[in-house]
Parts: C-alpha cells; structure tokens; sequence
C-alpha cells in the first residue's frame, strides 16, 4: 500500500458521497473518515521505531525539467501528526454527519478535499510539492467559511484570503531561490527534492533571506503574533467541523514546516534568528494568554489559547534542541486532541443557550449534565497541562530544551504555563457551574456529540498514559533534524557572517535519503 492511496482516498471519498441520496451524503463520508484512519493506523502499525530514514518512500519525477519529483515518505517528523491529522477529521466528519447542511455535497467534497491537501503536505519529500499542497489545504476552507460560515463571514473570508495569500508569495518565492541558488552555488542541476537540499549547503546572505521568507508563510498560517490579524474573525466564522480541524492539524502544518524545511536546511539563520523567533513565540504565549483570560466569548477562549500554546510549539522547535524539539512534536499531536473537542464542546453548550457563545450566559449544568461536564473536565485539565497528562511532559520538554538556550525566555514561558490554568479553569467553571443562565436548557450529553467528543478524549487519556508513542517514534528523525542548526550554533563565533559554503558550520549531518 502506498501513501499515494492514504492521501487521496478522502478526496475519492467526498466524490463517491456526493453520488449517495441527500440524506445519506454525511453518513457516507463519516464511515469512508473511519477507512481513511484505518490506512492511516496501518502505516503507524508497520512504522520501524529506531529508524531515522524516510519509510514507505514513493518517489517519481513529475517535471523533469524542473527537478520537481512527486516524492512521498514518512519518519518521527510526520508519523504522528498523520495519525492525528486522520483522527481529527474522522471526528469532525462525524459531527457534521448528524446534522444538516446547505447544498452537503458540496460540503463534504471541500472537507475530502482538505484532508487530502493536509496529508499531502505532512507526507511531501519535495520542496515545491510541499508548496502545492501548502496553498491547495487553504483553498477548501475560503469556501467553507463563504458559504457555510457565520456572523461576518464575507470579512472573514477576504482577511483569511489576503493573510494566506502574501504568506503563500513568500513561501513560492523562497522555495524557487532555495533551488535555483542551490544549484548555481553547487554546480549541480536544479532540484526541489528536500533530502537532496540538505546537502547543497546555501551562502550566509542566501539562508538569512530565504529563512524570513519561510517564517513569514509559517507564522501568518499558524498564527503568531504579529501575524494573527485575521484570527479572531476566520475562527469565529468558520462552521465547528471545520474550526476544529483548522486549528487542530492545518497550524501544525506551519510548525511542520519549521522542523522539515527550515532548520535542516537553512542552520546558519535558524541560529541568526532564533532569538527572534523565540521573542515572537514568547510575546504570543502572553498576548493569547492576556486575551483569552479576558474574553466572554467561549469560541474566542479556544482560539487565543491556540496562539498561546502555538508559541510554545514554536519555542521548543527554536530552542534548537533535541528536547525542546521533540517537546514540540508531542504538543502538536496533544493542542490538536484538546483543540478539537473543546471546539465541539463550545457548540454543545451554545446549542444549550439558545446558540450564544457567551460565557456570561452559561452556566450551571455540570449536575444536570455529568457526562458533558465529565469529558469537558478532562479536556480542560488537559489544557492546562495538568501533571500526568501529555501536556505536561510537551511542556516540560519545551520548557527544558529552552532552559538550556535561553535561561530568561524559559522563566518568563512560566508565565503561559499559569495562565493556560487560568484560562482553561474559567471557561469550565463559567460554563459549568455557577448560577444557571436564564436561557441555559439542562440536558446531558446527546448521541450525536458524544460520537465526537468522547473518542477524542479517550485518545487523550491514553496518550496521558503512555505519551512514548510519539516520543518513541519522533526522537531519531528529531535529533537528526536539530543537528545541522546545533552544529551551526557551535562554530557560530569561529566562523562568523561571510564563510563560504561547505564549511564547518555547514557540514551536513542528515543521512542520506533512501
């Protein structure tokens, strides 16, 4: 089986949907989400563990003429986030099959669509197929919130365009220099095969450029501050199915970047700029934190969080270290398990207060609701980071990595891990207890939320238990991955701005792809 068919078959599938009735349209999608993550679960299955090389690897030449190939493969970098990306989009299908959408098999073509977009870029091993399938995962959801969304969606829609759009120029303009200068400089022919990059080693200048050009498409997409301006109103317009896997794995796919792309291939700015990028992470911990403690609308709490715990990511990925960066694997597959649910767990408390997502209207039902407030209670404590969850041991590794880097950006990232406690204790607390709001209808749990919600936070209790499944399978490909931008930051002062390719600081320490 080849991962040609895991990336393609939710596509076939939005198709094969939309030749069902009307009625049976969703039911179909949601039961083909359940194959997909089953194909998913068989490459996660047939992984080997200890092994730091690319598996499963589909490599054909697509234009030769431009070095493009069509080349597929996994390791510790995108294992997991496959896994969660299948997942996530399994629930989110599920959640939408029990309800009724405007023109469905449309809908459901744009949410096949996206997932395929979005394993496609997890599984990419060329620089310029990774670029298509970056820009083609954004085009489904400017759809999804046209004309599925809510509230002042037509504004959502044009900044979500213009953000991703200018984010998108960079990243083309970045990836067509990292080939075209990699080979002038190296004599070679052009290539955009990313294993084949590593070990074309580009100037000084050329990585400093190139480097910002990454990180402005990463941090619009993902997003940190100052390039969150389209946050508030593309989270608050987007349907919950897509809300949910928009924040759960399409972000992580910009912190993906980072790890595959940007510090492997360019080590000399990862170093130059990490400072930087971790200032940028520090300063999005405490504006997402500030906001989402402060903010009454529930969906909002969901989506500043995100920005915080994004700049987490973002700070174990640039601590350069191989704690700090497997940190930032676990905490990607574990934002994702508590982003979705709670994004599914905030409609299920608006659906109980006449459709308002006002904390201030809530209240009161963790008694009259004990399942919802059951499951709800775990994805909070999970957010917060409560000792013994993933969350902590991400954390903790992120933390840990950074100390060793940058003592004082490590104890002022202390201040995010308090106030996610805060944040995420008030939209429980709010929403669960205190007086019961005068619209607030007391029903527990219904069948179709709890199909959902509950297998996600299973999968969250287990991962509570034994996070070794990402470490184990992440550490190898991590360590190889960081060891280009260590190395770099060794020889940083020995070998300053102007030294020539292929010198110390650039020796490539990536094995060679298979």
């Amino acid at each position: 089986m080849t991962l040609s068919i895991l990336i393609w078959l939710p596509l076939a599938i939005g198709l094969l949907a939309g030749l069902l009735p009307r009625g049976l349209i969703g039911r179909g999608a949601a039961v083909g989400s359940l194959i997909t993550l089953g194909v998913a679960v068989s490459f996660v299955a047939r992984f080997e563990l200890g092994h730091a090389g690319l598996q499963f690897v589909t490599d054909k030449v697509w234009i030769s003429a431009l070095g493009i190939h069509y080349k597929l493969g996994l390791d510790g970098l995108n294992i997991a986030l496959i896994l969660l990306t299948a997942v996530l989009f399994s629930a989110s299908l599920i959640w939408a099959s029990f309800r009724e959408w405007d023109r469905p098999r449309i809908f459901y073509f744009q949410l096949g669509l996206a997932q395929s977009a979005v394993l496609g870029a997890f599984c990419a091993q060329d620089l310029a197929l990774f670029v298509a399938f970056f820009d083609l995962m954004l085009i489904p959801f400017y759809f999804l919130i046209g004309i599925w969304g809510s509230g002042e969606r037509v504004r959502a829609t044009t900044k979500l365009v213009v953000y991703t759009l200018v984010g998108s120029f960079f990243m083309l303009a970045a990836a067509i220099a990292t080939g075209v200068l990699a080979s002038n400089e190296h004599g070679t022919p052009i290539t955009f095969v990313i294993s084949a990059l590593q070990h074309l080693p580009l100037s000084h200048t050329s990585q400093d450029w190139i480097f910002l050009c990454f990180a402005v498409a990463f941090l619009v997409k993902m997003p940190l501050v100052p390039f969150h301006g389209w946050l508030a109103d593309g989270y608050k317009s987007m349907p919950i199915p897509a809300v949910a896997v928009f924040s759960g794995v399409l972000s992580k796919v910009a912190a993906y970047g980072f790890l595959r792309i940007v510090l492997p291939m360019f080590p000399y700015a990862s170093v130059h700029y990490q400072t930087l990028m971790l200032l940028i992470a520090l300063a999005s911990i405490l504006w997402g934190t500030a906001v989402a403690f402060t903010t009454s609308d529930a969906r909002l709490v969901v989506a500043y969080s995100s920005v915080a715990q994004l700049g987490f990511i973002t700070l174990g990925i640039f601590s350069l270290s191989s704690q700090g960066g497997q940190g930032a694997l676990l905490q990607m597959v574990n934002h994702g398990l508590v982003t979705a649910p709670t994004f599914f767990i905030v409609a299920a408390l608006a659906a109980r207060v006449d459709g308002s997502e006002d904390l201030r209207e809530m209240g009161g039902i963790a008694v009259r609701a004990p399942v919802l407030a059951s499951l709800f209670l775990i994805v909070a404590l999970a957010t917060l980071a409560m000792p013994g969850s993933s969350n902590f041991a991400g954390e903790f590794l992120i933390l840990l990595g950074v100390f060793k880097a940058k003592l004082v950006i490590s104890v002022i990232g202390f201040v995010g891990v308090v106030g996610a406690s805060f944040y995420a204790l008030r939209l429980f607390i709010r929403s669960m207890h205190n007086r019961t709001g005068e619209k607030v209808a007391s029903r527990d749990l219904g069948i179709a939320e709890a199909a959902a919600i509950a297998p996600l936070v299973l999968v969250i209790l287990v991962l509570a238990f034994y996070p070794q499944f990402v470490l184990r399978r992440t550490e190898p490909t991590l360590t190889r991955t960081v060891a280009p931008a260590l190395l770099a930051s060794r020889h940083w002062f020995s070998c300053p701005p102007g030294c020539p390719p292929g010198s110390t600081a650039y020796a490539p320490l990536t094995a060679s792809a298979p």
